[in-house]
């Protein structure tokens, strides 16, 4: 049994990742999430901001029809 128990303890590795690792893999979350934030931003915000100018310029563009035809 006790045999057992240090084979299983030899294969448990001290240090299972190194520091550098470690501050990589945060970094990737990081920017990970960032990115994930950045798409969302430009998929809500920047459509219904692109949508809205649209449409305010057709209705410019109709008022300033409609006002030349009434001259």
């Amino acid at each position: 049994m006790i045999y057992l128990w240090t084979e299983f303890t030899n294969k448990i590795p001290e240090n299972m990742f190194e520091f550098q690792q470690y501050l990589g893999f945060i970094l990737f979350l990081t920017i990970l999430t960032i990115g994930f934030w950045l798409m969302f931003f430009l998929v809500g915000f920047v459509q219904y901001w692109i949508g809205g100018s649209l449409i305010e310029m057709y209705k410019e563009k109709k008022a300033k029809k409609l006002a030349e035809q009434g001259k």
